[in-house]
């Protein structure tokens, strides 16, 4: 069976290089918040695409919430659109997007036996009084999953949907090495 990959969250960052006024540009955007005793970032919800931007003073900002690497990048060209509508002069072109982290579902459609897969798994973590998933990292790509019983599966801190599907087809190739399914 082959398995279903669903991306779950993809964030992704950027840097205007420009110190922001934050209270200003509270003023010009909606769906926005600043509450700096709580947190040092205005958040910014988009409409379209449906995320979340959060804007720092120091000109870094952060998009949470895609659904995909091109999602992101649109959420944060928006924003850096507006946050020129304050009177900060940016080069828009000049951005450069960093995709920091791709979170994806996955269904391997198989069960997996945790208790026999914690011993056999090198480098495997698995507290199942804490936690009902066994936690397996590669380093190439650098990437951890969570596994779970059911044979659904986590797997975050990929950086394209590349690294994603050759930790994937690594993590295959270790379970059926191990007679694991």
């Amino acid at each position: 069976m082959k398995e279903e990959i669903k991306i779950e969250n993809v964030v992704a960052s950027t840097d205007i290089k420009k110190v922001i006024s934050l209270d200003r540009l509270l003023t010009v955007l909606e769906n926005s918040e600043y509450e700096p005793e709580q947190f040092p970032g205005l958040v910014y919800r988009l409409t379209e695409p449906k995320v979340a931007t959060l804007i720092f003073r120091s000109g870094k900002i952060i998009c949470v919430g895609a659904r995909s690497p091109n999602m992101a990048r649109e959420a944060l060209r928006k924003t850096v659109k507006s946050i020129k509508k304050i009177g900060n002069r940016i080069n828009e072109n000049s951005i450069k997007i960093k995709i920091e982290n791709i979170v994806v579902a996955i269904n391997l459609g198989r069960e997996l036996n945790l208790d026999q897969l914690a011993f056999k798994l090198e480098g495997s973590e698995y507290e199942p009084e804490q936690f009902p998933g066994l936690v397996f990292r590669l380093d190439e790509p650098k990437v951890a999953f969570l596994l779970f019983s059911s044979g659904r599966a986590v797997c975050a801190g990929a950086k394209t949907m590349d690294d994603v599907k050759e930790a994937l087809k690594r993590l295959k190739k270790k379970l059926t090495d191990l007679k694991a399914w």
